[in-house]
């Protein structure tokens, strides 16, 4: 038998890639996590990796140049493989962290390189702090519809696809198991932990959006606006097919927070 592969994990100190490390080590295979693809050396860290994960960091005001600049590395270090870690819904218009996202995508299909593309949906663990606490509060509507996905899911299919053969030019669109509203997430979660949780919808436009520039603030409040109209759906049977199994629902994952 040959060795199992060296991944390389760019943005790999942040919750997403600390849970792609994890699962890819429970598969017997050796993660080496890099911070930010800023390093001047960052080729010669990515040297002996026989593919990488590629996450940006959040809301980069730049994407394609920072996927660019990670993908020119990836090439002078001789790595044959990419997965981009994109969203759902990359070519949304109305979110121009969305489409930067949609542009460094095809960077990744024009890369020469072996590549994967995941678009996860809004982690459930995003709501975590909320639940908590009883009260889940966000700016936007409660109605509309989520494929809302469990974070140690997505790392999963992501260490199939970086270990597994059969991957190479595909993009993956990864939702839980049901598209859910933010009220039906509060009425899970009251039921699942035995406590009221209550969730509510904030104005917008009264967001602080604390430690952010402005840059941030006017994307999110963006987001927050499409959200409002029309949620987030996806689809859950590719990240079913992924893990030969159903992914976490709601109550499953609220089931791990008590």
């Amino acid at each position: 038998m040959g060795r199992p592969p060296l991944i390389a994990l760019i943005g790999g100190t942040g919750k997403t890639g600390r849970a792609v490390q994890a699962a890819l080590s429970g598969v017997g295979v050796e993660a080496h996590a890099l911070g930010r693809a800023a390093s001047a050396d960052l080729s010669a860290a990515l040297a002996g990796a026989d593919a990488v994960y590629l996450i940006a960091p959040n809301l980069h005001p730049d994407e394609p140049r920072y996927v660019a600049d990670a993908l020119a590395a990836m090439r002078a270090a001789g790595v044959g493989r990419v997965v981009y870690h994109s969203v759902a819904s990359p070519y949304a218009p109305a979110m121009p962290h969305h489409l930067g996202k949609a542009t460094a995508e095809d960077l990744v299909r024009r890369s020469g390189l072996a590549w994967t593309i995941l678009q996860p949906c809004a982690y459930l663990q995003n709501l975590q702090a909320g639940v908590m606490t009883g009260a889940l509060s966000v700016p936007y509507s409660l109605e509309t519809r989520f494929g809302l996905v469990d974070l140690d899911d997505v790392a999963r299919a992501a260490a199939v696809v970086l270990t597994e053969p059969g991957h190479d030019g595909a993009t993956y669109e990864l939702g839980g198991p049901a598209l859910v509203t933010l009220a039906e997430v509060a009425a899970i979660a009251t039921e699942v932990l035995g406590r009221p949780v209550t969730a509510t919808r904030t104005d917008p436009d009264a967001w602080a959006g604390e430690g952010l520039g402005e840059r941030e603030q006017v994307w999110l409040r963006a987001m927050f606006g499409y959200y409002d109209a029309y949620g987030l759906p996806t689809g859950g049977r590719v990240l079913a097919a992924l893990l030969g199994r159903t992914p976490a629902t709601v109550a499953d994952v609220m089931t791990r927070w008590q």
